[in-house]
């Protein structure tokens, strides 16, 4: 368990499944308190309701009574395989970097393996960078999908203008790799590793050179394309002052 997570356990961070349909109304106060989501553009409690009763996760964070994050996964299948789709994670401002997202994902993978699930996917930006490390180098996820421009472009200030493209990650809960992840024991990096690098200043970018930042974005897709159909998954990430970079190398299953 990393430092931030073991500060919010002994915070008084605790997880809880939600199971009462009324207490659904939590996750829509958060999601605007979080994202400052208008109502119409908030996930509204009915969905959250239909996920849990069809096998999904309605997971909340609070300190004492108060409700400080929040995660919802939808069951899914593809070509035979249950697995859960996590579509949300969010914490509050003042409560980011204390490891209440990490207790989220661990209480959700702990749910996965009591059901026998092996696989939680979910989609990011692969130009936020802070989610990029969290979900490769912190969970130990893999990345060996990319879909541009999956929501189309929105209004949204989150998007600024870009296209949505996205990066799929896929955390298999009950591989070796996961477990090393969460127990902090060293990976060795492969020799031949393919670099993507992303400037640690885009998210300023984004906001003040949008020109500059869709062509950033552009030669970040094109790389990870060609490395995915050349049979490479990002497996690892590096984070500096200077930048950001995906590290993929070959994989199978």
């Amino acid at each position: 368990m990393s430092d931030a997570t073991t500060s919010a356990v002994k915070q008084g961070i605790r997880i809880r499944a939600i199971e009462d349909a009324q207490e659904m109304s939590v996750c829509v106060e958060l999601q605007q308190r979080i994202w400052g989501y208008a109502p119409l553009d908030t996930v509204p409690d009915q969905i959250f309701i239909v996920a849990r009763k069809t096998g999904g996760q309605v997971m909340t964070a609070y300190d004492g009574n108060t409700p400080v994050g929040f995660a919802l996964a939808f069951a899914a299948m593809r070509e035979g395989l249950t697995y859960l789709h996590s579509h949300m994670v969010g914490v509050l401002e003042e409560y980011q970097n204390r490891g209440v997202g990490r207790l989220l994902k661990l209480a959700q993978r702990e749910d996965a393996l009591e059901r026998g699930i092996n696989l939680i996917e979910w989609t990011f930006d692969p130009l936020q960078l802070k989610n990029a490390h969290f979900n490769i180098e912190r969970l130990g996820a893999i990345v060996r999908h990319y879909i541009p421009n999956l929501y189309g472009r929105t209004s949204s200030p989150l998007h600024a203008g870009l296209p949505t493209d996205r990066l799929v990650a896929e955390w298999w809960v009950r591989s070796q790799r996961v477990e090393d992840v969460l127990a902090a024991r060293p990976r060795e990096a492969s020799l031949d590793s393919e670099r993507i690098a992303i400037p640690a200043a885009i998210r300023q970018i984004c906001r003040e050179e949008p020109l500059v930042a869709e062509k950033i974005q552009t030669g970040v897709r094109e790389q990870f394309l060609a490395n995915i159909a050349d049979g490479r998954a990002a497996v690892g990430f590096e984070f500096d002052k200077e930048q950001g970079t995906y590290l993929l190398e070959r994989y199978e299953d």
